[in-house]
């Protein structure tokens, strides 16, 4: 537990190596007015928290700089949450004000806006489902056991999936299940289709269809949408920005790192559906080209169900409290615009 001045140098040394990215010394942070303490004191607690893993020394007799235990205890009891500027707050709300009426076209908008407010790289999942709705479902025998799903989406785009068939389950009973569901849910958007399931056939399926809930799995499992979240990146090269980042091989690993769709979709899709804001530093994200980097991310969900992300990737020396505080504001109005557009 850290005492209270130590909690203090360690947010003085956080906020001055995030604006100068040089080692802190303790004469630079004796001299804030916020501190108050004399350099000696300073220097004894800083090597207290470098003993306590929260502070390195790059180099001998030169300042200390924040540890990634540094910048997480800094993240959670420290950095404030609510930080965005004014100007930046204003810059967010004019942007929806605009009513652009074409979520793709406001993701993408979205991306730029955050990498050059930030001038780090910005990421964002754009939930495609919100520009398709059920067209048509057809549940095609292949033996007594298997059976293709195939949707039809309002876009004209056919999925198609190969699915179990529980034993005892007849033709006549698929072609029954499939009319239902043709005549229920034709039109819903496909983000909406599981949960309308259970609602609006469950009822009618369990009067009507002997091996109900043997098919209400068969269903789930063919609802289950493939669709590939699209992914919106703007600002990578933001990176060589940063003085962290002049070696080649450590920007090249990381710009490798963000053409990778299927790990960025792992990285930035909510866990468990879940919602709410996400700080990860370093090794925290599992990829060795991101040992020196943190991710930022936020959700925005409609009815209450997380449905895409806006990430923030940059050094570990992040402006956190401002980052955070703009994803805030990014989110929840992208939350409120969608539920407009969808209600």
């Amino acid at each position: 537990m850290l005492t209270e001045r130590q909690r203090m140098i360690l947010n003085a040394i956080v906020d001055d190596y995030i604006t100068s990215a040089e080692p802190v010394g303790s004469r630079s942070i004796s001299k804030r007015g916020d501190v108050g303490y004399s350099p000696a004191t300073i220097r004894n607690e800083m090597a207290d928290l470098e003993d306590l893993g929260y502070l390195e020394q790059p180099h001998t007799s030169a300042g200390r700089i924040p540890s990634h235990k540094g910048y997480r205890y800094y993240v959670d009891h420290l950095v404030p949450w609510n930080s965005a500027e004014s100007a930046e707050m204003g810059t967010i709300r004019e942007f929806f004000a605009e009513k652009l009426n074409a979520t793709e076209q406001v993701i993408q908008h979205a991306a730029m806006i955050l990498s050059n407010m930030t001038n780090y790289t910005s990421i964002l999942l754009g939930p495609e489902v919100f520009h398709t709705s059920l067209r048509h479902f057809q549940l095609l025998p292949l033996d007594d056991n298997t059976a293709v799903a195939i949707i039809v989406t309002s876009t004209g785009q056919v999925e198609n999936k190969t699915v179990s068939i529980p034993p005892g389950i007849s033709l006549s009973e698929m072609e029954k299940v499939v009319n239902l569901l043709n005549s229920k849910l034709v039109n819903v958007p496909l983000y909406k289709l599981k949960s309308q399931l259970y609602s609006e056939l469950g009822e009618e399926m369990q009067r009507h269809i002997s091996h109900y809930e043997e098919l209400m799995k068969v269903l789930d499992t063919a609802l289950e949408s493939d669709h590939e979240q699209r992914i919106y990146l703007s600002g990578a090269t933001n990176m060589l920005t940063q003085p962290e980042f002049k070696d080649v091989d450590k920007v090249k690993n990381i710009l490798d790192l963000l053409e990778e769709t299927p790990t960025l979709l792992k990285m930035l899709t909510p866990a468990s559906g879940g919602t709410g804001m996400q700080v990860r530093i370093g090794m925290e994200n599992k990829h060795e080209a991101f040992a020196n980097c943190s991710l930022i991310t936020a959700t925005y969900s409609l009815d209450g169900k997380a449905l895409g992300s806006i990430g923030i990737l940059g050094p570990t020396r992040m402006e956190y409290a401002r980052v955070m505080g703009i994803l805030g504001i990014l989110s929840r109005d992208l939350t409120a615009m969608l539920a407009h557009w969808y209600k």
